[in-house]
């Protein structure tokens, strides 16, 4: 059974901020890694095809495939890291509210890719944003 993880893009506005960081990521590590506290107790669930699902200023917008859980050294130290692939699949929109740590996200709860909607992905991140905040999405 595959399992997702979501958690909380801190300090990013937008899909591109979390773009920009991982670049830089990437130019040293070959791959994105999301550094956390908490190590995951259904690692082998979030292998079998899980991805982290970000919540980017209150709406989880953007998925990325986990694939490795190992130990990452960052700014806070040794910690869980839960490295990814570089492909961000935008996501139909989903509120969500703040939290610590993260989530485990079961594959009926999580949003659709916006790849396989009709309609809406050539829509601006702001009005899928705006649309969602009305209920219209």
């Amino acid at each position: 059974m595959t399992l997702h993880i979501m958690k909380l893009c801190v300090g990013a506005d937008s899909v591109e901020d979390l773009a920009n960081w991982q670049s830089g990521q990437i130019k040293k590590r070959k791959r994105p890694v999301c550094g956390t506290r908490m190590w995951p107790k259904r690692v082998d669930e979030v292998l079998a095809g899980g991805s982290l699902y970000w919540v980017i200023k209150g709406a989880i917008l953007v998925r990325q495939r986990i694939v490795e859980i190992a130990e990452v050294r960052d700014d806070h130290g040794l910690r869980c890291g839960l490295y990814l692939e570089p492909d961000l699949v935008r996501t139909s929109p989903q509120p969500r509210r703040a939290f610590q740590g993260w989530r485990y996200l079961e594959p009926k709860d999580a949003p659709q890719d916006l790849s396989d909607l009709k309609g809406g992905d050539d829509l601006p991140e702001h009005l899928r944003r705006q649309l969602v905040e009305l209920g219209a999405w």
